[in-house]
């Protein structure tokens, strides 16, 4: 560390300085804060925004830290920032002399939802961030393995590893095992995933042993593969750059681009079979054969990007759902059955990581298609299409407490019933994020966009807000600058008035005096 405090630049500084603000993580002169006050006489923690204080400032902060748990945090923000340089430097090196492979590294890394889907908490203990070095073999090794996991959902909410399958480039088997979640298991989705409860007995392999395997398999700088990948590193804890993503590659003949095929659609039209037969349970190892044939067919075949759009019927289970979204915070999920009409049971949607925090969504989930229609027609609202040209309503209603909110009502798919609208991992149609591929059933990359959407309008919402804020602010100062400058001249035209009346009152003594003369002489 002290290697490295020598020579860093001031922005991995100011990086490692908020990852201790937002943990609330003190040295031995406190936080951040506290820190300042002792270390800086004069302006204290008054200016406490790390990008605005110096270099010797934050070095001296990082110093006070002698926790071996605190410093390997430390370590592990500047091994991120160093794989972000890394990255950067591929994509600033001129692809004229890159292998088919690398250009395909550099087709994920330069999609627009890369930033997005591949931002992981990479500082959190139990990842492994593996290592890639600015200048050697690594940044131009065209040697590939592919992967695929599958994840059980857990009591606590959260997803755990129970199976991951690695091939080679000859679909050699590098790696197959299952996997103890070490949790209380709430549903093994033995229909999705293939693994059912037995299986897991006695197994002892750990997600912390699959780790190890990784970190040994990806040393060489190895080009990891998979499909909507983000989500096996998510299950994985392992943050890798050099990465290709099938469901970046390949897209949809005229779809927007983040519109991402399903891995099953993919393989019927560039090899030419199914993965997996509809209603099928998932096969770790074909699923990461199916990522790896993919690869080779761009690489060895040259076969296009596009595949052409298949138009399949929704899910019934998907149309008997409305999206309720953009739900206030400050009204209860059970107040909504107020607003909605018909017989339906309410499926409040877990928050993703990037969601707002004061509003949220649900699903009313209704019997049948038939119903949800129906509902849908009954609200009055104004008629509107979210970003995708799905029907939604905004609709007013007034909560227990008196008070008049919104939100909007969509349906869960076009009025043609052209498009999919279950994930990856739910029910493997056509719209896949990279949000949960095992867990999420009825959302769509839209409803991802359109958040983020919403999320934009709501922060410019801020900024005018604040921007508001800041000109009345202003005015008042201006203000109060005309009060001063005011006082001040009251103030001059006071002095003046007093000297005034000073000289005034020294003939009027002298006068005096001469009068007390006269009386004087008069006497004698």
């Amino acid at each position: 560390m002290d290697d490295f405090l020598a020579t860093a630049e001031k922005k991995v500084l100011v990086e490692i300085v908020k990852v201790a603000q937002k943990r609330g993580m003190k040295g031995s002169k406190g936080d951040w804060k506290q820190f300042l006050t002792s270390y800086d006489k004069k302006f204290g923690s008054s200016l406490s925004d790390p990008s605005k204080r110096s270099t010797d400032v934050l070095t001296a902060f990082v110093r006070s830290f002698d926790n071996q748990d605190d410093l390997q945090l430390f370590a592990r923000v500047v091994e991120c920032n160093s794989n972000r340089q890394g990255v950067a430097q591929f994509l600033n090196n001129s692809p004229a002399n890159e292998s088919k492979e690398q250009k395909l590294v550099r087709v994920t890394l330069e999609h627009p939802q890369y930033p997005i889907d591949y931002a992981f908490p990479s500082h959190n203990q139990d990842w492994v961030v593996t290592k890639l070095k600015k200048k050697s073999k690594e940044m131009i090794s065209n040697a590939m393995l592919a992967v695929d996991c599958e994840m059980v959902l857990c009591e606590d909410g959260t997803e755990a590893l129970v199976r991951v399958c690695v091939v080679d480039q000859n679909l050699e088997v590098k790696l197959d095992e299952l996997v103890n979640p070490d949790k209380e298991v709430a549903d093994y989705r033995t229909e999705i995933t293939g693994v059912a409860a037995s299986e897991l007995a006695g197994v002892t392999c750990t997600l912390a042993d699959i780790q190890k395997s990784f970190k040994k398999l990806l040393s060489d700088g190895t080009i990891l593969i998979g499909h909507s990948l983000c989500n096996d590193l998510q299950a994985l804890k392992i943050d890798h750059k050099m990465v290709i993503d099938t469901a970046y590659v390949f897209r949809y003949s005229d779809g927007p681009i983040y519109r991402k095929p399903s891995l099953n659609n993919l393989c019927k039209a560039v090899l030419g079979y199914e993965v997996r037969k509809k209603g099928s349970p998932h096969n770790c190892l074909d699923d990461a054969c199916a990522a790896m044939k993919l690869v080779l067919a761009k690489v060895e075949r040259e076969v296009g990007d596009t595949i052409p759009s298949v138009q399949e019927d929704v899910p019934e289970i998907n149309t008997a759902k409305l999206l309720l979204h953009r739900i206030p915070r400050t009204v209860p999920s059970k107040e909504l059955h107020k607003a909605i009409p018909g017989n339906f049971t309410l499926e409040v949607k877990k928050p993703s990581i990037k969601a707002k925090g004061d509003i949220y969504s649900a699903f009313a989930i209704f019997k049948n298609e038939q119903e949800a229609q129906l509902t849908y027609e009954k609200l009055k609202g104004t008629q509107e299409e979210d970003s995708t040209g799905k029907p939604q309503k905004l609709i007013e209603f007034k909560v227990s407490i008196g008070v008049i909110t919104d939100f909007y009502v969509r349906k869960m798919a076009h009025d043609s019933s052209l498009d999919q609208v279950s994930s990856k991992r739910a029910l493997e149609v056509e719209e896949s994020t990279c949000a949960n591929k095992k867990q999420k059933t009825g959302q769509t990359i839209e409803d991802e966009t359109m958040s983020d959407l919403d999320h934009c309008c709501d922060h410019l919402k801020e900024i005018e807000r604040l921007t508001e804020e800041q000109e009345k602010l202003l005015k008042q100062c201006s203000d109060q600058l005309k009060d001063i400058e005011g006082l001040k001249q009251e103030i001059k035209n006071r002095e003046y008035e007093i000297s005034m009346l000073k000289k005034s009152q020294v003939p009027e003594e002298q006068e005096k005096r001469l009068h007390k003369k006269k009386d004087k002489k008069k006497r004698k």
